[in-house]
């Protein structure tokens, strides 16, 4: 329920720490062994863990962490209070930058509820990776950019929909999309705390398949050498935040997730 706005942490030197604990509680139980990152992977290795997190309630989508590259001002860059931010087209930079990731077109659709509602006028904050596996504002190569990142809030269904390319893939983490959840636009535009902070993951037949494209040779690369089941942060389950996936490489892609927070 989005009342829990306090209980989320989107900070990452407590973010990380609590969720490998969380993690290696699970693996204790029975759960799947976590891998260790490297590169850009780093995201979801924390130097030493701390407390758990409480665990979400009954049906509400995962709390995950914000990795190293949310440009939240939790971790040093802040785009949410910059002018631009609040967009649908993430591909392109915005501000005085003016760069536009390339890749295969990917609609994002995220149907935000709250006790099974509809939750209207929450505002999400996606951000992702190019099809090279950088980050803008961060990585090497990307650190003018702000691109493939962007806020949009939640119409009368619940629904926010993003235009962006499809996310590439890293050493040590399967593709994915972050997301944090805001009770308000103006939340959000604010940087306040958020209520909710997850990851979206894509299905290995649509990766594959939208990485036969030109420029994702890299991803395909390291697609191979990864799985679901052994990824950092759903291997302890990733039923609520696999996405629903159609089209193809040539017309693009729709992914689709319920987002119960």
């Amino acid at each position: 329920m989005h009342h829990h706005e306090d209980d989320h942490d989107r900070g990452l030197s407590h973010d990380l720490p609590r969720l490998l604990d969380r993690r290696r509680m699970l693996g204790l139980l029975g759960g799947a062994v976590l891998l260790g990152t490297a590169a850009c992977a780093a995201e979801e290795t924390p130097a030493s863990p701390a407390s758990a997190p409480a665990a979400p309630a009954a049906g509400e989508i995962p709390d995950e962490t914000a990795g190293p590259y949310p440009a939240d001002g939790s971790n040093g860059p802040d785009v949410l209070t910059e002018s631009g931010v609040v967009r649908s087209d993430i591909r392109s930079s915005f501000g005085s930058a003016s760069g536009t990731a390339e890749g295969v077109p990917v609609t994002v659709e995220l149907t935000v509820t709250d006790g099974g509602a509809p939750y209207r006028g929450a505002a999400v904050y996606v951000w992702h990776c190019d099809r090279e596996g950088r980050y803008s504002l961060y990585s090497a190569g990307a650190t003018e950019e702000n691109y493939l990142r962007g806020v949009q809030e939640a119409d009368k269904t619940g629904k926010v929909r993003f235009v962006t390319i499809f996310p590439g893939s890293y050493p040590g983490r399967w593709p994915h999309i972050h997301f944090e959840v805001y009770a308000t636009l103006a939340k959000a535009t604010a940087s306040a705390k958020g209520i909710k902070t997850s990851q979206l993951a894509f299905p290995e037949a649509a990766c594959a398949e939208a990485y036969t494209a030109p420029g994702y040779e890299r991803s395909a690369a390291h697609l191979a050498r990864s799985s679901l089941a052994e990824d950092g942060v759903f291997a302890d389950g990733h039923s609520l935040q696999l996405a629903t996936v159609t089209g193809d490489p040539e017309s693009g892609y729709t992914a689709r997730l319920n987002v119960p927070v």
